[in-house]
């Protein structure tokens, strides 16, 4: 039963949920809304709205296939609630001519309006033989609707609709009477004793749905059960002779509570990952600034681009052009200086009639005087006759531009190639206190100029924002990472204002421990012999050969293996530590653990003979009794790896049963002390996943210890020897 008023909680998320109550046809708020068969509900007056619009769509159809020639309808956008319900109850005359008619083939003329477009969906869904008429109406969504109208007009009350002027607010609504009353008039139209003494009410309300819901295709009976594979509600008759005969039905109560618990089920999970979505509405914020940001910064560039383009080519203009006028002058004044000196060769003009009138001088010493100089002229003009060349030449070849480079270029200006998604390099990257993350980029044409690391803790019941670093090369070292934890990397290329997107995001874990660091010891039982340590003394080698076949004349019963071992030059006292190796993929076998100094120093004391712990006799058969036996003797807690696997040991003080004794080897091996609980654990250090994990009798100092039979070797990892070795951090 419905309360009088919402508590204020109720009404905020009421007011909240408005957009679930907007009709997706009229962006209104619903109004007996009916269900489709999608499962989208859509208000009555709109489902005509579409049946008319596809009935137009047929009948124009129709009448232009009928009139070829004819000149298209005028449409009508804005029906008449008149004229859609005329077209509907056409439609469903035609429905029943059809059904009467069942058998007979369909007229290609016969109007079929069952079929619309969903505007929720946007899928075609058909309607059935009944149309409009078979579909539910959605009375919870018209329920909820109403609260939400009540909430967003709290301050509007509901009258009563009995009382005499003065009207009195209603306090109640009968859902039997579909009526509102207040306290006065309810008890007089519902006095005790009396049938209507029994009606359902509720608080004050506007929205009087039935009851008990009612079947669409058998008006007179009630929906009882739930067809699970048309997903809706069904009365019994649809179930019996109905389109549901042959249907999985189920009761409505076990729909009702099974749909129920998966609705409830589906709030908890969305409700439990609010900080979730929080968070990633915080990214989507965070991208839509840097999305305004970059749009704007890219707009800036361009505009100066092409601004300097513009810049570039008025200056490129302005000289061509005043080159082009200075020739121009010069050589039009070389020409016209040629013209008027050939201007004057001609008869009583210039030189010649010049010299005409010379020749008329008698006086021999004058004549002579001045006839000189005028032959030499004149015998210039002569040769320059014979010899005619212009001055200057016409042709502006020499000042042709030639654009059709740049035209194609600016023809084809446009963005640069888009940025290849980086990949991250997972055999290259590393993780312990620090992480090294290294990428590449699939080709040389969409390269970067720098890179955005991003990366978050991605732990249970925490969902942290994205930190990102720069960096300009394709590595880049995160450190104050927390131990135990798991985080996520992802990076993207920048280049100017433009952007790759992200590349495929990757999970590491950091290690249980801190990372302990060591190198071999070259002096504790070392056995130069048989293995050999490198300069650094951060990988040692096994040397199988001509040593251990001078030594097989003292082996006198069964087979014999000699293991020669090295420790680290560090050890544990206290807490907990973590360290990684790699070993090579051909040693025969390799043991790797731990070693207490105190037992230690026993063993080393022992002659070294066959009767030492140093050769251990193999009886042939694997009944595990070896592995005892060695835990109860030996000063190391070791586990074996060669052959490219790692194999986990049978022994007396194991605590974890362990099904598979046979493990592929991982590329990269961790191992974890914890001085304190008396525990090591041997770890795939790519994934730290544990593969094995036993007690272990911390007594004294721990070290980090090896054995080595046959051929093979041994790598530490470079953060463990990071201090010995005065590694940058920038690896």
């Amino acid at each position: 039963m419905e309360t009088p008023h919402p508590p204020p909680s109720s009404q905020i998320v009421i007011k909240n949920i408005e957009r679930e109550l907007i009709c997706p046809s009229c962006k209104e708020l619903y109004t007996h809304p009916l269900i489709l068969p999608c499962q989208h509900s859509i208000c009555h007056k709109c489902v005509k709205e579409l049946l008319f619009m596809t009935l137009e769509d047929s009948t124009d159809a129709s009448s232009e296939a009928s009139t070829p020639g004819g000149s298209p309808r005028s449409r009508i956008h804005s029906p008449s609630i008149e004229r859609i319900d005329r077209l509907i109850r056409s439609a469903s005359h035609w429905s029943s001519l059809l059904l009467r008619s069942r058998g007979s083939k369909r007229n290609s003329l016969t109007p079929r309006i069952t079929t619309l477009s969903c505007p929720g969906c946007l899928h075609d869904v058909d309607l059935g033989e009944r149309g409009i008429n078979g579909l539910f109406r959605n009375f919870t969504l018209e329920t909820i609707v109403e609260r939400y109208r009540q909430a967003a007009r709290a301050a509007t009350a509901i009258m009563c609709d009995l009382c005499k002027p003065p009207v009195q607010e209603s306090t109640k609504s009968c859902m039997d009477c579909k009526a509102s009353y207040c306290n006065e008039c309810f008890k007089i139209h519902h006095p005790w004793g009396t049938i209507k003494a029994q009606h359902e009410y509720v608080g004050p309300t506007t929205n009087f749905r039935p009851k008990v819901l009612m079947c669409p295709e058998h008006e007179a009976e009630k929906v009882n059960m739930y067809c699970e594979i048309c997903k809706r509600p069904v009365c019994h008759l649809c179930k019996l002779a109905g389109a549901h005969a042959n249907h999985r039905v189920t009761t409505m109560s076990n729909a009702y509570r099974t749909l129920k618990e998966k609705l409830t089920k589906g709030i908890g999970y969305l409700i439990s990952k609010e900080t979730q979505v929080r968070t990633q509405i915080s990214e989507l914020e965070i991208i839509i600034k840097r999305t305004e940001s970059n749009g704007e910064q890219a707009l800036e560039e361009a505009t100066y681009n092409f601004d300097k383009l513009f810049n570039i080519l008025e200056e490129r203009k302005s000289f061509v052009l005043k080159s082009i006028q200075e020739s121009q002058t010069e050589r039009l004044g070389k020409l016209k200086n040629q013209m008027e000196e050939y201007q004057g060769l001609l008869e009583n003009n210039g030189l010649v009639g010049y010299a005409q009138e010379v020749l008329k001088e008698t006086d021999h010493s004058c004549f002579v005087q001045t006839a000189k100089q005028l032959h030499a002229r004149i015998q210039k003009a002569t040769e320059s006759l014979k010899t005619f060349q212009p001055a200057a030449d016409s042709n502006f070849e020499e000042y042709f531009v030639d654009v059709s480079k740049e035209e194609s270029l600016l023809t084809d200006l446009s963005f640069f190639k888009s940025l290849d998604v980086p990949e991250i390099n997972l055999k290259a990257s590393k993780m312990y206190n620090n992480a090294k993350i290294s990428w590449h980029q699939p080709s040389d044409s969409g390269l970067a100029d720098s890179y955005v690391l991003e990366y978050r803790k991605t732990d249970k019941n925490e969902d942290s924002l994205w930190n990102e670093v720069g960096s300009t090369s394709t590595s880049k070292v995160v450190s104050d990472l927390d131990f135990n934890s798991s985080y996520s990397f992802r990076v993207q290329g920048l280049r100017g204002s433009a952007c790759s997107p992200f590349s495929r995001e990757i999970i590491l874990h950091t290690p249980p421990a801190p990372v302990f660091s060591f190198l071999f010891d070259d002096k504790c039982g070392y056995n130069k012999e048989h293995i050999l340590l490198s300069d650094r003394r951060d990988t040692v080698e096994s040397m199988a050969g001509l040593p251990l076949l001078l030594g097989a004349e003292r082996v006198q019963v069964g087979s014999y293996m000699c293991l020669d071992y090295i420790i680290g030059d560090a050890g544990i006292t206290k807490g907990k530590h973590y360290w990684a190796f790699t070993v090579e993929p051909y040693s025969y076998m390799v043991k790797v653990g731990v070693a207490s100094d105190i037992k230690l120093q026993e063993w080393l004391h022992n002659p070294r003979d066959i009767s030492s712990p140093r050769y251990d006799q193999d009886s042939g058969h694997d009944s595990g009794s070896e592995d005892v036996a060695f835990d109860t003797s030996h000063p190391f807690t070791l586990a074996t790896i060669g052959m490219r696997k790692f194999c986990i040991p049978k022994a007396s003080n194991v605590s974890t049963t362990y099904t598979e004794r046979v493990l592929p080897l991982p590329s990269r091996i961790g191992v974890c002390l914890d001085y304190d609980k008396g525990r090591v654990a041997f770890y795939d250090a790519d994934n730290m996943n544990c593969l094995y994990e036993r007690e272990v009798d911390c007594i004294g100092t721990m070290y980090p210890a090896f054995a080595m039979m046959g051929g093979g070797a041994i790598h530490l990892e470079e953060d463990i020897t990071a201090k010995h070795l005065d590694y940058s951090c920038e690896m």
